[in-house]
């Protein structure tokens, strides 16, 4: 029996201001939060995957006994994540980010053809919407 790998199930970024952050990815990319848990974490419905934003600090903290035994986990300094976006809607999310204060840091054709712009979250992450073509995805 082989067990490939399906796909990422869900993606963690790390944020010191949840409440911004919650701001960011519920008010401005219009994602459908889930759930939050005081300044601990905040999460995010995000196609058919889930993005997780913790607050690094408040995760390295060992959870107590009656709690799920996740292992402790944080990260420090800025990360990335690359959300998929069809090319026709890349020119609305230019359009909304910059209507919203959000710099656009790039915004090229890859060689294969597929384009991307960049930005960050007010945590400082750099977020990517890519044409899924991008990795030869249909």
């Amino acid at each position: 029996m082989t067990a490939a790998i399906e796909g990422i199930l869900e993606t963690a970024l790390y944020a010191d201001d949840l409440d911004a952050a919650e701001a960011f990815y519920g008010g401005i990319l219009g994602l459908e939060k889930i759930t939050r848990h005081g300044n601990r974490h905040v999460f995010f419905r995000c196609g058919p995957g889930v993005l997780l934003i913790f607050n690094a600090k408040e995760t390295a903290v060992p959870p107590p006994p009656q709690a799920f035994p996740v292992p402790v986990h944080g990260a420090a300094g800025p990360g990335h994540a690359c959300f998929r976006v069809a090319g026709p809607a890349l020119d609305f999310w230019v359009k909304k980010l910059e209507e919203a204060g959000i710099a656009i840091e790039a915004d090229f054709r890859w060689p294969n053809g597929a384009r991307s712009i960049y930005f960050r979250d007010p945590a400082g992450n750099s977020l990517e919407c890519a044409e899924p073509g991008l990795w030869n995805i249909a």
